[in-house]
């Protein structure tokens, strides 16, 4: 049957074995990087905010791979530990989005006209709303700081995975094994978790994983432009945002090297988030 199956897809066995293997490897090493990064920058955090002026502006070389800045830091270690608050910051904004969405998008499928209509409407005034502008205004208001950027991180990224969440449960509802439950007299609490829950649960854990790459960059962004984490803390957008006036100064290397680790950061997520979507996914898991 699968040797069928192949050759109505003209896809090997042997490749599409290995290029699955491909996959899991590659989102493995992916985590696994994400993970030494975010305990690292946490070890490395006293380190980075520690001054030596004696070893201030120095381009990169052996010693010091990604240079000093003014105050004789050192970049690598404070990109490390930036990176390890931005990986932070999206675990905990993504996390909680994520279950705002798997809530709302589950009322709205569940709940009636009436809540459907609501949900529905917040959703299009949120998406409508230009995030970055939102997330300001949000960090603004609770003080900035860690847990400003977090909860406003939090808030404005939930919409886009909560409509596809009621997407897939409508379409769950909708479905002949759904029906046969009702008939059997299965309740509406079972249903929805034995048969609703595990039909979004991939759908989920791919949008929450997309979402921590959104949830850095907008961090970072909102933090480059002063609304976001307080300077004393090694952020990425921070780093940047101080570097901007040394540059025609010739002190390149401040802003190069951790704009470079910020964008490998999101690529990584985007590895993760996108392995796990093609494994989840039937249509694609060969590809």
């Amino acid at each position: 049957m699968a040797e069928a199956v192949a050759n109505i897809l003209h896809v090997p066995k042997r490749n599409r074995v290995s290029n699955r293997r491909f996959m899991l490897v590659s989102v493995v090493l992916a985590a696994a990087v994400l993970i030494a990064i975010a305990i690292c920058g946490a070890m490395l955090m006293p380190e980075a905010i520690k001054t030596d002026f004696t070893q201030k502006n120095l381009a990169p070389s052996p010693a010091h791979i990604f240079g000093t800045d003014w105050m004789g830091r050192d970049m690598l270690v404070r990109t490390i530990a930036g990176l390890s608050t931005s990986i932070l910051v999206g675990l905990i904004a993504a996390c909680v989005s994520s279950l705002i969405a798997l809530i709302l998008g589950t009322i709205a499928a569940l709940g009636g006209r009436l809540a459907d209509r609501i949900i529905t409407w917040l959703i299009d005034l949120l998406m409508g709303v230009p995030h970055i502008v939102l997330l300001i205004l949000i960090s603004f208001a609770l003080g900035k700081g860690f847990w400003g950027v977090t909860i406003g991180v939090a808030l404005t990224h939930w919409a886009s995975l909560s409509r596809v969440i009621r997407a897939e449960i409508l379409q769950c509802r909708e479905s002949g094994f759904v029906a046969v439950a009702r008939r059997l007299g299965v309740s509406r609490i079972k249903i929805a978790v034995h048969h609703m829950l595990p039909y979004v649960l991939p759908q989920f854990i791919v949008g929450l994983i997309l979402m921590f790459p959104h949830a850095i960059l907008h961090e970072a962004a909102i933090t480059f432009l002063g609304f976001g984490l307080s300077p004393e803390q090694p952020a990425i957008g921070i780093i940047l945002s101080e570097s901007m006036s040394y540059l025609s100064a010739g002190m390149w290397w401040l802003a190069v090297f951790p704009g470079l680790a910020l964008i490998g950061i999101v690529m990584l997520f985007d590895i993760v988030g996108s392995g796990i979507r093609r494994m989840v996914d039937p249509s694609s898991a060969q590809e």
